[in-house]
């Protein structure tokens, strides 16, 4: 009977390590809130294939240099509607992008798609902003292997305030399973 339940856990302990977690982009929503001041020339997810997917955005900003910028963003889980889930966090983004260690959580959600932006350096910034194919296989390792979440259907919500005024939301839709 004992060598029966051992067997049975090491059993569970060998499939268990052989399950993948999938992380899927399911939808990408940016809204400008003041079209004078930027506009997103394109903002989309697409599926090469059934391995290789990725999200892109372009904003153009027309009223450059901007020197104040504060981000306001939450994770959120869905749950009968999108319920809040661990984080919602503002930011000074000019300061953080001075120095990441001030807010590990910042920290961390930058790392999704820092290597994919041209938003790697502080402030002022006088130029259009871009993320480019930043691949779901990024988020997913990041989700499952530096910060294990749990299975489900997960929204990103963020506001982007230049000078102490909304400009921009956007929001990333994903499913971890």
């Amino acid at each position: 009977m004992y060598s029966f339940v051992l067997l049975t856990f090491l059993a569970a302990g060998c499939l268990k390590s052989h399950i993948n977690a999938e992380f899927e982009f399911r939808n990408a929503v940016c809204e400008s809130l003041d079209e004078s001041f930027a506009s997103f020339e394109y903002c989309y997810l697409k599926s090469v294939n059934r391995t290789y997917k990725y999200g892109s955005l372009k904003v153009k900003l027309h009223k450059v240099p901007i020197t104040k910028i504060k981000l306001n963003f939450a994770i959120y889980k869905r749950l009968n509607g999108f319920k809040p889930f661990l984080y919602n966090v503002t930011i000074d983004a000019c300061k953080f992008l001075k120095n990441r260690k001030i807010n590990p959580v910042a920290a961390f959600i930058f790392e999704l798609f820092e290597s994919y932006s041209n938003m790697n350096h502080t402030c002022p910034y006088a130029h259009d902003v871009f993320v480019e194919k930043a691949p779901a296989s990024s988020v997913r390792d990041k989700l499952t292997k530096v910060l294990p979440f749990p299975p489900g259907s997960y929204g990103f919500f963020s506001v982007w305030y230049a000078y102490g005024i909304a400009r921009a939301h956007v929001n990333v839709y994903g499913t971890l399973s």
